[in-house]
Protein backbone atom coordinates (compact mmCIF):
# COMPACT_ATOMS: atom_id res chain seq x y z
CA UNK A 1 0.00 0.00 0.00
CA UNK A 2 1.29 3.16 -1.09
CA UNK A 3 0.00 6.54 1.24
CA UNK A 4 0.22 9.46 -0.64
CA UNK A 5 -0.65 13.46 0.74
CA UNK A 6 -2.71 15.13 -2.05
CA UNK A 7 -1.21 18.76 -1.78
CA UNK A 8 -3.60 21.96 -2.97
CA UNK A 9 -2.93 22.55 -6.60
CA UNK A 10 -2.09 25.83 -8.32
CA UNK A 11 -5.11 25.36 -10.38
CA UNK A 12 -3.51 27.90 -13.31
CA UNK A 13 -4.66 31.01 -12.21
CA UNK A 14 -1.77 32.65 -10.79
CA UNK A 15 -3.42 32.17 -7.21
CA UNK A 16 -2.38 31.59 -3.70
CA UNK A 17 -4.70 30.32 -1.68
CA UNK A 18 -8.29 28.35 -2.04
CA UNK A 19 -11.34 27.89 0.01
CA UNK A 20 -12.50 24.27 0.63
CA UNK A 21 -16.19 24.60 -0.25
CA UNK A 22 -17.55 20.96 0.11
CA UNK A 23 -15.95 17.28 -0.02
CA UNK A 24 -17.12 14.94 -2.31
CA UNK A 25 -15.97 12.23 -0.52
CA UNK A 26 -15.39 10.45 3.07
CA UNK A 27 -12.78 8.63 4.76
CA UNK A 28 -13.12 4.97 3.87
CA UNK A 29 -14.64 5.63 0.59
CA UNK A 30 -13.25 4.55 -2.73
CA UNK A 31 -11.66 6.67 -4.81
CA UNK A 32 -11.21 6.09 -9.13
CA UNK A 33 -8.74 8.21 -11.33
CA UNK A 34 -10.59 11.39 -12.88
CA UNK A 35 -12.93 11.45 -9.89
CA UNK A 36 -14.20 14.73 -8.61
CA UNK A 37 -13.22 14.63 -4.53
CA UNK A 38 -13.50 18.14 -3.42
CA UNK A 39 -14.79 21.39 -4.48
CA UNK A 40 -13.02 24.89 -3.99
CA UNK A 41 -13.23 28.30 -4.40
CA UNK A 42 -10.64 30.52 -5.22
CA UNK A 43 -10.70 34.80 -5.85
CA UNK A 44 -12.11 33.57 -9.18
CA UNK A 45 -14.62 30.87 -9.50
CA UNK A 46 -15.47 27.51 -8.43
CA UNK A 47 -13.03 24.48 -9.41
CA UNK A 48 -13.48 20.86 -8.93
CA UNK A 49 -10.58 18.36 -8.92
CA UNK A 50 -10.28 15.19 -9.94
CA UNK A 51 -8.16 12.42 -8.17
CA UNK A 52 -4.82 11.87 -9.61
CA UNK A 53 -5.07 8.27 -8.05
CA UNK A 54 -7.45 5.07 -7.17
CA UNK A 55 -7.31 3.84 -3.57
CA UNK A 56 -9.15 4.74 -0.51
CA UNK A 57 -9.60 7.73 1.54
CA UNK A 58 -8.09 7.44 4.97
CA UNK A 59 -7.98 11.13 5.83
CA UNK A 60 -9.61 14.75 4.64
CA UNK A 61 -6.99 16.94 6.69
CA UNK A 62 -8.53 20.65 5.90
CA UNK A 63 -12.60 20.87 6.57
CA UNK A 64 -14.86 23.36 4.81
CA UNK A 65 -15.15 26.79 5.04
CA UNK A 66 -11.19 26.87 5.64
CA UNK A 67 -9.01 28.36 3.57
CA UNK A 68 -5.42 26.89 2.86
CA UNK A 69 -2.64 27.83 0.69
CA UNK A 70 -1.62 26.32 -2.13
CA UNK A 71 0.78 23.45 -1.60
CA UNK A 72 -1.20 22.58 2.10
CA UNK A 73 -1.76 18.86 2.17
CA UNK A 74 -5.58 18.11 2.13
CA UNK A 75 -6.52 14.57 1.28
CA UNK A 76 -4.70 11.31 2.05
CA UNK A 77 -5.12 8.07 0.05
CA UNK A 78 -4.06 4.89 0.14
CA UNK A 79 -3.52 2.92 -3.37
CA UNK A 80 -2.74 -0.27 -3.69
CA UNK A 81 -1.05 0.34 -7.07
CA UNK A 82 2.42 -0.07 -7.25
CA UNK A 83 3.21 1.78 -9.85
CA UNK A 84 1.86 4.83 -8.34
CA UNK A 85 4.15 7.78 -7.60
CA UNK A 86 4.60 8.32 -3.66
CA UNK A 87 4.27 11.85 -4.33
CA UNK A 88 2.45 14.11 -6.10
CA UNK A 89 3.33 16.62 -8.96
CA UNK A 90 4.89 20.05 -7.45
CA UNK A 91 2.55 22.97 -6.96
CA UNK A 92 4.61 25.52 -8.45
CA UNK A 93 3.38 25.01 -11.70
CA UNK A 94 0.04 25.47 -13.00
CA UNK A 95 -1.94 22.22 -12.55
CA UNK A 96 -4.71 22.01 -14.61
CA UNK A 97 -8.56 21.30 -12.78
CA UNK A 98 -11.75 20.26 -13.86
CA UNK A 99 -14.32 23.44 -13.65
CA UNK A 100 -18.05 22.72 -12.03
CA UNK A 101 -19.91 22.96 -15.06
CA UNK A 102 -17.05 20.82 -17.20
CA UNK A 103 -15.29 23.31 -18.90
CA UNK A 104 -11.41 23.53 -18.87
CA UNK A 105 -9.71 26.04 -16.07
CA UNK A 106 -7.01 27.43 -17.71
CA UNK A 107 -4.28 24.99 -17.40
CA UNK A 108 -0.47 23.93 -18.39
CA UNK A 109 -1.40 23.25 -22.43
CA UNK A 110 -0.67 25.51 -24.17
CA UNK A 111 -4.14 26.07 -26.07
CA UNK A 112 -5.61 26.50 -22.96
CA UNK A 113 -2.45 29.31 -22.11
CA UNK A 114 -3.64 30.81 -25.43
CA UNK A 115 -7.51 31.11 -25.55
CA UNK A 116 -7.06 32.47 -21.87
CA UNK A 117 -4.11 34.68 -22.33
CA UNK A 118 -1.96 33.41 -19.43
CA UNK A 119 1.14 32.26 -20.09
CA UNK A 120 1.62 28.79 -18.74
CA UNK A 121 4.88 28.60 -16.19
CA UNK A 122 6.72 25.34 -17.58
CA UNK A 123 5.88 22.14 -16.49
CA UNK A 124 9.08 20.18 -14.24
CA UNK A 125 9.96 17.16 -16.03
CA UNK A 126 8.68 15.29 -12.76
CA UNK A 127 5.24 16.15 -13.42
CA UNK A 128 4.41 14.48 -16.17
CA UNK A 129 3.96 10.45 -15.70
CA UNK A 130 4.20 8.53 -18.56
CA UNK A 131 0.99 7.69 -18.78
CA UNK A 132 -0.15 11.44 -19.41
CA UNK A 133 -2.18 11.40 -22.70
CA UNK A 134 -3.06 13.98 -24.93
CA UNK A 135 -6.24 16.02 -24.01
CA UNK A 136 -8.94 14.39 -25.98
CA UNK A 137 -11.29 16.76 -28.57
CA UNK A 138 -14.36 16.24 -26.15
CA UNK A 139 -12.18 19.19 -23.90
CA UNK A 140 -11.77 19.20 -20.11
CA UNK A 141 -8.50 19.06 -18.54
CA UNK A 142 -7.48 16.61 -15.82
CA UNK A 143 -4.49 17.16 -13.57
CA UNK A 144 -1.08 17.45 -15.56
CA UNK A 145 0.65 13.73 -15.24
CA UNK A 146 -2.86 11.76 -14.95
CA UNK A 147 -5.41 11.72 -17.66
CA UNK A 148 -8.89 9.32 -18.22
CA UNK A 149 -8.89 6.67 -20.49
CA UNK A 150 -11.99 8.32 -22.59
CA UNK A 151 -13.13 11.83 -23.18
CA UNK A 152 -14.09 13.69 -20.48
CA UNK A 153 -17.18 14.54 -19.94
CA UNK A 154 -19.20 18.27 -20.02
CA UNK A 155 -22.08 19.72 -17.91
CA UNK A 156 -22.20 22.77 -19.63
CA UNK A 157 -25.71 24.29 -19.87
CA UNK A 158 -26.40 24.28 -23.58
CA UNK A 159 -29.07 27.26 -24.81
CA UNK A 160 -32.39 25.49 -24.88
CA UNK A 161 -34.54 28.22 -27.48
CA UNK A 162 -37.54 29.09 -27.18
CA UNK A 163 -40.39 31.49 -28.25
CA UNK A 164 -40.69 33.10 -25.18
CA UNK A 165 -40.22 36.81 -25.07
CA UNK A 166 -37.55 38.98 -23.04
CA UNK A 167 -37.43 41.72 -20.20
CA UNK A 168 -36.93 45.08 -21.56
CA UNK A 169 -33.21 44.79 -20.10
CA UNK A 170 -30.74 41.71 -19.74
CA UNK A 171 -30.50 41.47 -16.29
CA UNK A 172 -26.50 41.39 -15.18
CA UNK A 173 -27.91 37.92 -13.44
CA UNK A 174 -29.46 39.93 -11.00
CA UNK A 175 -33.04 39.75 -9.56
CA UNK A 176 -35.53 39.58 -13.26
CA UNK A 177 -38.32 42.96 -12.65
CA UNK A 178 -41.38 42.41 -12.34
CA UNK A 179 -43.51 41.30 -14.93
CA UNK A 180 -45.49 43.70 -17.53
CA UNK A 181 -49.20 43.96 -17.24
CA UNK A 182 -50.65 41.84 -20.16
CA UNK A 183 -53.33 43.26 -21.42
CA UNK A 184 -57.04 41.90 -20.76
CA UNK A 185 -58.00 38.64 -22.96
CA UNK A 186 -61.40 36.74 -23.49
CA UNK A 187 -62.22 34.32 -20.54
CA UNK A 188 -61.64 31.44 -22.33
CA UNK A 189 -57.86 32.27 -23.57
CA UNK A 190 -57.07 34.64 -20.21
CA UNK A 191 -54.22 32.97 -17.88
CA UNK A 192 -54.29 32.24 -14.29
CA UNK A 193 -52.59 34.63 -11.76
CA UNK A 194 -50.66 31.60 -10.39
CA UNK A 195 -50.94 28.21 -12.04
CA UNK A 196 -52.65 25.66 -9.60
CA UNK A 197 -50.73 22.43 -9.32
CA UNK A 198 -54.91 20.99 -10.07
CA UNK A 199 -54.65 22.69 -13.29
CA UNK A 200 -52.61 21.86 -16.48
CA UNK A 201 -49.72 23.77 -17.27
CA UNK A 202 -48.89 25.25 -20.72
CA UNK A 203 -45.69 25.27 -21.60
CA UNK A 204 -43.28 24.29 -24.72
CA UNK A 205 -40.64 21.05 -24.52
CA UNK A 206 -37.79 23.68 -24.16
CA UNK A 207 -39.61 26.03 -21.60
CA UNK A 208 -40.17 22.36 -19.46
CA UNK A 209 -36.77 21.88 -19.89
CA UNK A 210 -35.33 24.96 -19.14
CA UNK A 211 -37.52 24.71 -15.95
CA UNK A 212 -36.12 21.72 -15.01
CA UNK A 213 -32.40 22.69 -15.39
CA UNK A 214 -33.02 25.79 -13.12
CA UNK A 215 -35.18 23.66 -10.45
CA UNK A 216 -38.26 25.96 -11.42
CA UNK A 217 -41.73 23.79 -10.19
CA UNK A 218 -43.65 24.71 -13.45
CA UNK A 219 -46.90 25.01 -11.26
CA UNK A 220 -45.36 27.70 -9.20
CA UNK A 221 -44.87 30.15 -12.35
CA UNK A 222 -47.08 32.58 -13.30
CA UNK A 223 -48.01 32.17 -16.74
CA UNK A 224 -47.55 35.85 -19.22
CA UNK A 225 -47.93 34.15 -22.79
CA UNK A 226 -50.67 35.22 -24.81
CA UNK A 227 -52.72 31.80 -24.28
CA UNK A 228 -51.74 31.48 -20.20
CA UNK A 229 -48.89 29.24 -21.65
CA UNK A 230 -45.49 29.73 -19.56
CA UNK A 231 -42.29 31.87 -21.61
CA UNK A 232 -38.95 31.79 -20.92
CA UNK A 233 -39.12 34.85 -19.03
CA UNK A 234 -41.48 33.41 -16.81
CA UNK A 235 -39.26 31.08 -15.54
CA UNK A 236 -36.40 32.74 -15.43
CA UNK A 237 -37.93 35.07 -13.10
CA UNK A 238 -39.23 32.50 -11.05
CA UNK A 239 -35.54 31.17 -10.61
CA UNK A 240 -34.20 34.45 -9.27
CA UNK A 241 -37.21 34.92 -7.31
CA UNK A 242 -36.06 31.90 -5.39
CA UNK A 243 -32.74 32.51 -5.28
CA UNK A 244 -33.48 35.43 -3.57
CA UNK A 245 -36.32 33.86 -1.36
CA UNK A 246 -33.45 31.26 -0.63
CA UNK A 247 -30.69 33.84 0.96
CA UNK A 248 -33.58 35.32 3.18
CA UNK A 249 -33.38 33.81 6.56
CA UNK A 250 -36.31 33.11 8.67
CA UNK A 251 -37.32 36.84 10.79
CA UNK A 252 -36.26 36.27 13.97
CA UNK A 253 -34.81 38.60 16.49
CA UNK A 254 -31.13 38.74 16.05
CA UNK A 255 -29.06 37.13 19.19
CA UNK A 256 -26.05 39.18 18.12
CA UNK A 257 -25.38 43.08 17.50
CA UNK A 258 -24.01 42.56 14.64
CA UNK A 259 -22.55 40.09 11.60
CA UNK A 260 -18.90 39.33 10.53
CA UNK A 261 -18.41 38.18 7.64
CA UNK A 262 -14.88 36.78 6.47
CA UNK A 263 -13.38 38.69 3.56
CA UNK A 264 -12.24 35.92 1.59
CA UNK A 265 -12.74 34.45 -2.30
CA UNK A 266 -14.68 36.59 -4.17
CA UNK A 267 -15.42 39.10 -1.88
CA UNK A 268 -11.59 39.36 -1.66
CA UNK A 269 -10.94 39.80 -5.20
CA UNK A 270 -13.37 42.69 -6.54
CA UNK A 271 -12.48 44.47 -2.99
CA UNK A 272 -8.91 44.06 -3.98
CA UNK A 273 -9.65 44.92 -8.05
CA UNK A 274 -12.02 48.05 -7.01
CA UNK A 275 -9.33 49.64 -4.76
CA UNK A 276 -6.32 49.17 -6.98
CA UNK A 277 -9.00 50.63 -10.19
CA UNK A 278 -9.92 53.46 -8.19
CA UNK A 279 -6.78 55.26 -7.07
CA UNK A 280 -4.58 53.95 -9.69
CA UNK A 281 -6.54 54.85 -12.57
CA UNK A 282 -7.75 58.45 -12.49
CA UNK A 283 -11.30 58.47 -13.28
CA UNK A 284 -13.22 61.31 -15.45
CA UNK A 285 -16.84 60.55 -16.10
CA UNK A 286 -19.49 61.78 -18.35
CA UNK A 287 -23.18 61.29 -19.16
CA UNK A 288 -25.97 61.78 -21.86
CA UNK A 289 -29.82 61.56 -21.79
CA UNK A 290 -30.93 59.74 -25.12
CA UNK A 291 -34.53 59.17 -26.66
CA UNK A 292 -34.41 55.56 -27.03
CA UNK A 293 -37.45 55.27 -28.35
CA UNK A 294 -36.55 53.79 -31.67
CA UNK A 295 -34.09 51.44 -29.81
CA UNK A 296 -37.37 50.14 -28.60
CA UNK A 297 -38.91 49.58 -31.35
CA UNK A 298 -35.99 47.98 -32.90
CA UNK A 299 -35.97 45.55 -30.00
CA UNK A 300 -39.95 44.63 -30.59
CA UNK A 301 -39.00 44.24 -34.24
CA UNK A 302 -35.93 41.63 -33.46
CA UNK A 303 -38.17 39.47 -31.25
CA UNK A 304 -40.75 39.15 -33.72
CA UNK A 305 -38.40 38.00 -36.52
CA UNK A 306 -37.77 34.43 -36.81
CA UNK A 307 -33.85 34.96 -37.00
CA UNK A 308 -34.11 35.38 -33.52
CA UNK A 309 -36.96 32.84 -32.66
CA UNK A 310 -35.94 31.34 -29.17
CA UNK A 311 -32.96 33.89 -28.57
CA UNK A 312 -33.04 36.55 -25.83
CA UNK A 313 -33.24 40.22 -26.97
CA UNK A 314 -32.98 42.97 -25.09
CA UNK A 315 -31.86 46.88 -25.42
CA UNK A 316 -28.33 45.73 -23.99
CA UNK A 317 -28.36 44.03 -26.89
CA UNK A 318 -28.40 47.44 -29.09
CA UNK A 319 -26.17 48.77 -26.64
CA UNK A 320 -23.38 46.20 -27.33
CA UNK A 321 -23.52 46.79 -30.55
CA UNK A 322 -23.65 50.51 -30.27
CA UNK A 323 -20.62 49.77 -28.40
CA UNK A 324 -18.34 48.23 -30.82
CA UNK A 325 -19.42 50.89 -33.42
CA UNK A 326 -18.07 53.31 -31.42
CA UNK A 327 -14.89 51.36 -30.60
CA UNK A 328 -14.19 51.58 -34.43
CA UNK A 329 -14.76 55.21 -34.51
CA UNK A 330 -12.89 55.85 -31.23
CA UNK A 331 -10.17 53.00 -31.13
CA UNK A 332 -8.13 54.20 -28.06
CA UNK A 333 -11.02 53.65 -25.51
CA UNK A 334 -10.53 50.32 -26.22
CA UNK A 335 -6.68 50.37 -24.80
CA UNK A 336 -4.81 49.44 -21.79
CA UNK A 337 -2.25 51.65 -20.02
CA UNK A 338 1.18 50.02 -18.38
CA UNK A 339 3.97 52.07 -17.10
CA UNK A 340 5.85 51.95 -21.00
CA UNK A 341 3.26 52.18 -23.58
CA UNK A 342 -0.62 52.37 -24.70
CA UNK A 343 -1.55 49.11 -26.02
CA UNK A 344 -4.43 49.69 -28.22
CA UNK A 345 -6.63 47.00 -29.05
CA UNK A 346 -8.18 45.90 -32.43
CA UNK A 347 -10.49 43.34 -31.06
CA UNK A 348 -13.63 43.98 -28.65
CA UNK A 349 -13.47 41.60 -25.77
CA UNK A 350 -17.18 42.94 -24.33
CA UNK A 351 -16.99 42.82 -20.46
CA UNK A 352 -20.75 42.73 -19.04
CA UNK A 353 -20.90 43.40 -15.06
CA UNK A 354 -22.86 40.64 -13.69
CA UNK A 355 -24.18 40.99 -10.13
CA UNK A 356 -24.17 37.11 -8.75
CA UNK A 357 -24.54 35.23 -5.46
CA UNK A 358 -20.99 35.22 -4.86
CA UNK A 359 -20.86 38.58 -6.22
CA UNK A 360 -19.80 41.05 -8.92
CA UNK A 361 -17.85 39.27 -11.85
CA UNK A 362 -17.21 40.71 -15.28
CA UNK A 363 -17.20 38.03 -17.79
CA UNK A 364 -17.07 38.99 -21.07
CA UNK A 365 -17.81 38.34 -25.02
CA UNK A 366 -14.46 37.36 -26.31
CA UNK A 367 -14.36 39.02 -30.30
CA UNK A 368 -17.51 40.34 -30.06
CA UNK A 369 -16.59 43.04 -32.96
CA UNK A 370 -16.85 39.61 -35.49
CA UNK A 371 -20.18 38.42 -34.32
CA UNK A 372 -23.93 39.24 -36.13
CA UNK A 373 -26.48 40.40 -33.89
CA UNK A 374 -27.70 37.22 -33.17
CA UNK A 375 -24.38 35.85 -32.89
CA UNK A 376 -23.75 38.44 -29.95
CA UNK A 377 -27.26 37.79 -28.85
CA UNK A 378 -26.64 34.45 -28.04
CA UNK A 379 -23.69 35.05 -26.64
CA UNK A 380 -25.40 37.47 -24.00
CA UNK A 381 -27.84 35.21 -22.78
CA UNK A 382 -25.28 32.54 -22.59
CA UNK A 383 -22.57 34.47 -20.12
CA UNK A 384 -25.90 35.67 -18.10
CA UNK A 385 -26.98 32.39 -17.78
CA UNK A 386 -23.62 31.06 -16.47
CA UNK A 387 -23.19 33.74 -14.20
CA UNK A 388 -26.82 33.71 -12.81
CA UNK A 389 -25.60 29.89 -11.88
CA UNK A 390 -22.70 30.56 -10.44
CA UNK A 391 -20.13 28.61 -13.34
CA UNK A 392 -18.55 31.35 -14.50
CA UNK A 393 -14.85 30.35 -15.09
CA UNK A 394 -11.68 32.15 -15.18
CA UNK A 395 -11.03 32.16 -18.60
CA UNK A 396 -14.78 33.65 -19.67
CA UNK A 397 -13.33 36.59 -17.52
CA UNK A 398 -9.87 37.22 -18.83
CA UNK A 399 -8.57 39.61 -21.46
CA UNK A 400 -11.85 42.06 -21.44
CA UNK A 401 -11.48 45.32 -23.26
CA UNK A 402 -14.47 47.15 -22.53
CA UNK A 403 -16.90 46.80 -20.39
CA UNK A 404 -20.90 47.46 -20.18
CA UNK A 405 -22.56 47.74 -16.67
CA UNK A 406 -26.57 47.40 -17.34
CA UNK A 407 -27.99 49.46 -14.09
CA UNK A 408 -31.26 49.88 -15.44
CA UNK A 409 -32.17 46.26 -14.00
CA UNK A 410 -31.91 47.67 -10.61
CA UNK A 411 -34.42 50.84 -11.41
CA UNK A 412 -31.28 52.95 -11.64
CA UNK A 413 -31.37 56.04 -14.19
CA UNK A 414 -27.19 56.20 -14.26
CA UNK A 415 -24.08 56.24 -11.82
CA UNK A 416 -20.31 56.50 -11.97
CA UNK A 417 -18.98 53.29 -12.88
CA UNK A 418 -15.55 52.06 -11.97
CA UNK A 419 -13.37 50.70 -14.92
CA UNK A 420 -12.37 47.50 -14.58
CA UNK A 421 -8.94 46.71 -14.19
CA UNK A 422 -6.69 46.53 -16.74
CA UNK A 423 -9.14 48.36 -19.15
CA UNK A 424 -9.89 52.29 -19.52
CA UNK A 425 -13.27 52.71 -20.43
CA UNK A 426 -16.78 51.28 -18.85
CA UNK A 427 -20.41 52.26 -19.75
CA UNK A 428 -23.36 52.02 -17.85
CA UNK A 429 -26.74 51.87 -19.36
CA UNK A 430 -29.27 52.91 -17.03
CA UNK A 431 -33.02 52.25 -17.06
CA UNK A 432 -35.41 53.27 -20.09
CA UNK A 433 -38.79 54.77 -19.07
CA UNK A 434 -41.61 56.99 -20.81
CA UNK A 435 -40.67 60.32 -19.95
CA UNK A 436 -41.80 63.77 -21.52
CA UNK A 437 -39.55 65.03 -24.61
CA UNK A 438 -39.66 67.85 -27.00
CA UNK A 439 -39.53 66.20 -30.47
CA UNK A 440 -40.01 68.87 -32.83
CA UNK A 441 -40.92 71.67 -30.67
CA UNK A 442 -43.85 69.33 -29.11
CA UNK A 443 -43.80 67.77 -25.83
CA UNK A 444 -44.21 63.75 -26.29
CA UNK A 445 -43.92 60.56 -24.15
CA UNK A 446 -40.87 58.79 -25.50
CA UNK A 447 -38.61 55.91 -23.83
CA UNK A 448 -35.97 57.94 -22.24
CA UNK A 449 -31.91 56.13 -20.97
CA UNK A 450 -29.39 57.92 -19.44
CA UNK A 451 -25.60 56.72 -20.37
CA UNK A 452 -22.26 57.13 -17.82
CA UNK A 453 -19.31 56.64 -18.86
CA UNK A 454 -15.84 56.24 -17.19
CA UNK A 455 -12.50 56.31 -18.59
CA UNK A 456 -8.79 56.96 -17.64
CA UNK A 457 -8.14 60.14 -17.87
CA UNK A 458 -4.03 58.60 -19.11
CA UNK A 459 -5.57 57.40 -21.86
CA UNK A 460 -8.51 58.80 -22.89
CA UNK A 461 -8.76 62.80 -23.27
CA UNK A 462 -12.13 64.63 -22.35
CA UNK A 463 -12.50 65.13 -26.39
CA UNK A 464 -12.40 61.40 -27.15
CA UNK A 465 -14.39 60.73 -24.42
CA UNK A 466 -17.10 62.97 -25.53
CA UNK A 467 -16.91 61.57 -28.89
CA UNK A 468 -17.19 58.29 -27.49
CA UNK A 469 -20.41 58.37 -25.86
CA UNK A 470 -21.95 60.46 -28.60
CA UNK A 471 -21.64 57.96 -31.09
CA UNK A 472 -22.82 55.59 -28.74
CA UNK A 473 -25.68 57.99 -27.76
CA UNK A 474 -26.41 58.12 -31.80
CA UNK A 475 -27.19 54.24 -32.06
CA UNK A 476 -29.51 54.10 -29.17
CA UNK A 477 -31.28 57.58 -30.95
CA UNK A 478 -31.34 55.63 -33.99
CA UNK A 479 -30.33 51.67 -34.80
CA UNK A 480 -30.62 52.14 -38.51
CA UNK A 481 -26.68 53.81 -38.35
CA UNK A 482 -25.72 50.15 -37.76
CA UNK A 483 -26.33 49.02 -41.03
CA UNK A 484 -23.73 51.65 -42.53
Amino acid sequence: MTEIRFPLPDVGEGLTEAEIVQWRVAPGDAIALDQVFVEIETAKSLVELPSAFEGVVTELLVPEGSTVDVGTPILVVQTADQSAPAAVPPTGGPVAAHAVNGAAAPAAPAAAAATSGVASAPQPAATVASHAPAASEGGGAVLVGHGSSGPSRTRRRQRHPSPGGAHEHLADAAPAPAPVAVPERPAAASAPARAEPSLPVIAKPPIRKLAKDLGVELSRVSPTGPIGDITRDDVLREATQASVFRNIQTPELPTDREDRIPVKGVRKAIASAMVQSAFQAPHVSVFVDVDATRTMEYVKRLKASTDFTGVRVSPLLIMAKAMIWAVRRNPSVNAQWTDSEIIVKHYVNLGVAAATPRGLIVPNVKEAQAMTMVELATALEQLTLTAREGKTQPAEMANGTITVTNIGVFGMDTGTPILNPGEVAIVALGTIKQKPWVVDGEVRPRYVTTIGASFDHRVVDGDVASRFLADVASIIEEPALLLE
